[in-house]
């Protein structure tokens, strides 16, 4: 007596396309079996593709056979195409059947596989469903591609964008909020270069809207989408290219290229980028480095019998460890080292006004001269096409002249964009008198400000981090300002070291009432 399995596949492209029907396919099976009497073991049905066969219900089919003693001796489908759209997997598991003693038989295509002529036949049944599905892959592919060349997004939308559809039934994506501000937010801090890309992940996550991964925000901060590009990989002859996009972007063009060149450069850039998450009493962690072994210092709170205490500590074996007010204390200290007379100010913010200027102007003679090697490159490109056009360059070479022309092309334009951000119409002496009139009073803008802002002064002063031993910390690496601050305050004052000068250092900088300051240059 035959015992037969009925397997009935459907996908869900094909239940609506095709119209295939779980039911109908049943109806057909079960009318075989009746008619041919052949008992019906059990049914399985399955709706997924037919591409592998890590489908749910057939590997439960499968070690079901592997285990149970009495056996069907059929299992019966409909068409080749419903157990599969794979050659070389079909055949494959049509042994293991048969070394499980069933053999595997569609009621529309039956084969007789004891006669060697109909695995012809069975190739052709297995082949030509699995050439379907190639094609059709490789138009929708195509179909893509186009569409990106186009400028639209393919496929799920990223973060700080939704999938929408128009009334026509055409598809787009449009901004999302709140999360289309936090990626703007982001990007222009990461364009800062002042915190780790990570902790302004973090701090992205609890500004409202969905939360983003770290390998996901990493990804998105390096998608020419958030600035209305759409960037587009190589297939076959064709390069990688980035085209304008349909979409709205959340940023410039100009800030994602400055984030694209922190995130290249961070290896090189030295200035320490602490938390900006962390407690109030450890507001120093991530800045600081073990001075037995030069490893990254921590903080953490250790329960006493009343209250918490706060350490910074070394997470090697060197046992390094100091209580967080000791060190606070300290670099409080440290801080004044940077507050000076507010006469001085005048005398900055001309000094910072001249050198702003002077570095405008370099930033003008620097685009000129970009932007005639830019001409420069689209002129020798022009007269490659003409040869070429003309029979008097092979195509060979052509084409090594245009790939080359075009790559620094880009290189020079991306150059160009950065230099136009740096001299970006602000108002630079609204900022500056800002900035002048904070650094007076630092050490208390320092004791009194939040977290945030004790860490983001910390990052604006110092360019690597601070070693604290015994009661003191070492000389500290800082910023080109910082350090011409500090050597008014300790060099200046003094003629000699340890005689003390009553007059003001900086009488000896400036020329009589009336007369405009002394031009007085420092690279700031």
């Amino acid at each position: 007596m035959q015992i037969a399995d009925l397997y009935i596949r459907v996908s869900t492209d094909e239940q609506a396309e095709k119209g295939y029907s779980q039911r109908d396919q049943l109806e057909r099976l079960e009318k075989y079996c009746n008619q041919n009497q052949i008992t019906i073991g059990q049914v399985i049905f399955e709706d997924h593709s037919a591409k592998n066969f890590t489908r749910p219900e057939w590997i439960k089919y499968i070690n079901y056979i592997k285990k149970r003693s009495v056996k069907s001796n059929i299992v019966l489908f409909t068409k080749w195409d419903r157990f599969s759209r794979n050659a070389g997997d079909a055949y494959q598991m049509i042994k293991l059947l048969q070394n499980n003693n069933i053999s595997p038989q569609a009621i529309e295509q039956p084969l007789d596989m004891s006669i060697p002529e109909n695995k012809m036949m069975l190739a052709i049944y297995l082949a030509a469903p699995e050439v379907e599905n190639d094609r059709r892959a490789l138009n929708t592919f195509y179909g893509m591609r186009r569409a990106q060349k186009e400028g639209r997004i393919m496929g799920t939308a990223s973060y700080g964008y939704i999938n929408k559809c128009t009334e026509e039934g055409r598809k787009y994506v449009a901004l999302k909020e709140p999360e289309a501000s936090n990626m703007r937010w982001a990007f222009n801090e990461l364009s800062k270069g002042i915190h780790a890309a990570n902790q302004i992940r973090l701090k992205m996550n609890t500004m409202g809207g969905s939360e983003i991964s770290s390998t996901s925000f990493y990804r998105s901060i390096r998608n020419p989408i958030y600035c209305g590009k759409v960037y587009i990989k190589a297939y076959k002859d064709e390069n990688d290219c980035i085209v304008a996009g349909k979409h709205e972007g959340i940023i410039s063009e100009a800030i994602f290229n400055k984030v694209q060149c922190v995130l290249n450069n961070k290896k090189k850039n030295e200035r320490p980028k602490g938390k900006i998450i962390s407690i109030e009493q450890l507001p120093l962690r991530g800045f600081l480095k073990c001075p037995k072994c030069s490893s990254n210092i921590s903080g953490s709170g250790s329960k006493g019998k009343k209250n918490i205490y706060y350490y910074y500590h070394c997470n090697s074996k060197c046992g390094y460890r100091y209580s967080s007010d000791v060190v606070n204390k300290a670099f409080e200290s440290e801080l004044k080292k940077f507050e000076y007379n507010e006469g001085a100010s005048k005398l900055l913010r001309e000094i910072i006004l001249a050198n702003f200027k002077h570095i405008q102007h370099s930033v003008d003679i620097k685009k000129k001269e970009i932007s005639t090697q830019i001409g420069q490159l689209n002129d020798r490109l022009n007269s490659a096409r003409e040869k070429y056009l003309e029979d008097r360059l092979d195509y060979e070479d052509y084409e090594i002249i245009k790939n080359d022309s075009k790559q620094k092309v880009d290189n020079l334009e991306m150059e160009l964009q950065n230099q136009k951000l740096t001299r970006k119409n602000i108002d630079i002496r609204q900022k500056l008198d800002g900035a002048l009139k904070s650094l007076p009073n630092l050490s208390k803008l320092y004791e009194t400000g939040d977290i945030e802002t004790k860490r983001l002064i910390l990052c604006s002063i110092f360019t690597e981090k601070l070693e604290f031993q015994e009661i003191a910390f070492r000389t500290p690496k800082l910023n080109s300002a910082a350090a011409l601050i500090l050597l008014i305050n300790n060099k200046l004052k003094n003629k000699k070291e340890g005689e003390s000068n009553k007059k003001n250092a900086f009488s000896l900088w400036v020329t009589s009432e009336g007369f405009e300051p002394p031009t007085l240059r420092a690279e700031i």
